[in-house]
């Protein structure tokens, strides 16, 4: 029997001046896209109007933002990444971000100046793989530690990029723990997380802003087509960076009139649906068990929450049969529409706009978001197949049954 889809409305008190949007200002959104259209494997990935389907749904239009497409490496993680180091090199060279470039990475003047730096972080692989692939231009060292239970496909693809790799016996939140110590300890080490602590914010709001080019893509893209704003957003939360990204974008252009936003999680590990319930930020702990690696995070970034409890409208808890549904759905479309191969993490929110629209059981969530024929949704389908074989366990052997 399927878990039914929990959710509640954002019914927390508003701060209006709350302080983050400040990261998606004018000029720091220029700066942030500017700095990854620098590199050479930059390109935009596709908005995907999946038109045979939003019809068969009964909605106006269904789009997916693919990110699979991201620098050659499967996944957008790598926007936060290599923005966080960015800025970074930028600070220790004495510039501002918008003065660093691809070029600059390469140079061997760069190399001279920073000296030699190991970048620590703790990831279920498609951060990590960033941040090594970052490290590996820099000419610098990584070292990644991931959660118990992590994939050989993904510590193989960061091993790749040169990384000192290892899979520890601990949860992700606690993993961090134990590598911030290790970063800590070593004169050369720099944390480059997306989990904040109070004197560890600045690398993880560069992580956050990283990510907003996401963002700036999908909405030029929808405007390319006529469409001046989603009326929906649906995005998908581990400790929340990406979703606080994706949500401050929208907010710091749109304000009051911002589209409904959808925070969706794990039901293993749904630290901001619970926070919301709570009032307040609150952590989830122990095995944190789900297909859905990317999201298998307990404890919610505090920048990001910031952004998200005052302007998301909803958070749901949804368990792995939601995104088993999108990505079987996403990988054998409708006739006519465009195929996208769509990992564990990234299929979820297509998952649930498909599930609310097809199943009576959420009928009154569905009224609450007011998804109906006139709305255009936007999601992102966050990662490719990153662990190739768990993705034909689920897609083509029918593991986990949606």
């Amino acid at each position: 029997m399927r878990e039914p889809i929990q959710w509640i409305k954002n019914e927390m008190p508003r701060e209006v001046a709350a302080g983050m949007l400040a990261l998606f200002s004018d000029d720091q959104r220029a700066k942030i896209r500017n700095f990854h259209r620098s590199f050479p494997q930059y390109n935009e990935t596709p908005l995907v109007h999946l038109k045979n389907l939003s019809e068969q749904l009964g909605i106006g239009g269904l789009y997916v933002k693919d990110e699979s497409f991201r620098f050659g490496l499967n996944s957008f993680k790598v926007l936060g990444g290599t923005y966080a180091v960015g800025r970074y090199v930028a600070q220790r060279l004495g510039k501002d971000i918008s003065q660093i470039s691809y070029d600059t990475f390469l140079a061997p003047e760069t190399k001279e100046a920073v000296g030699e730096i190991t970048f620590y972080t703790v990831t279920d692989g498609n951060h990590g793989r960033g941040v090594a692939w970052a490290a590996n231009k820099l000419g610098q060292k990584s070292v990644i530690r991931m959660p118990h239970g992590s994939s050989e496909a993904r510590v193989a693809n960061i091993r790749a990029e040169g990384a000192d790799v290892q899979v520890m016996d601990l949860n992700y939140d606690d993993a961090i723990r134990v590598v911030a110590r290790m970063a800590e300890s070593d004169p050369n080490g720099v944390l480059v997380q997306d989990t904040d602590w109070v004197g560890y914010e600045q690398i993880p709001s560069w992580i956050v802003q990283g990510y907003s080019t996401v963002a700036a893509e999908a909405h030029e893209q929808l405007q390319s087509l006529g469409i001046w704003k989603p009326t929906h957003i649906f995005l998908q939360a581990g400790v929340g960076a990406f979703a606080g990204s994706i949500q401050g974008y929208f907010a710091s252009i749109y304000g009051e009139d911002c589209p409904t936003t959808t925070v969706v999680e794990a039901s293993a590990a749904n630290c901001h649906y619970r926070s919301a319930l709570a009032g307040r930020r609150i952590p989830v702990g122990g095995d944190l068990s789900t297909i859905m690696a990317g999201l298998a995070c307990g404890e919610a970034c505090g920048i990001s929450w910031d952004i998200l409890k005052n302007n998301a409208k909803f958070f749901t808890s949804v368990s792995d049969w939601v995104t088993a549904y999108g990505m079987r759905m996403l990988g054998a479309p409708c006739k006519g529409d465009t195929r996208i191969i769509s990992g564990e993490s990234g299929a979820v929110t297509a998952g649930l706009v498909a599930a609310l629209m097809t199943d009576d059981a959420n009928k009154d969530f569905r009224e609450a978001l007011n998804l109906n024929e006139s709305s255009i949704v936007l999601v992102v389908s966050t990662e490719g197949d990153t662990d190739p074989v768990r993705y034909k366990d689920i897609v083509w052997n029918g593991y986990c049954p949606s």
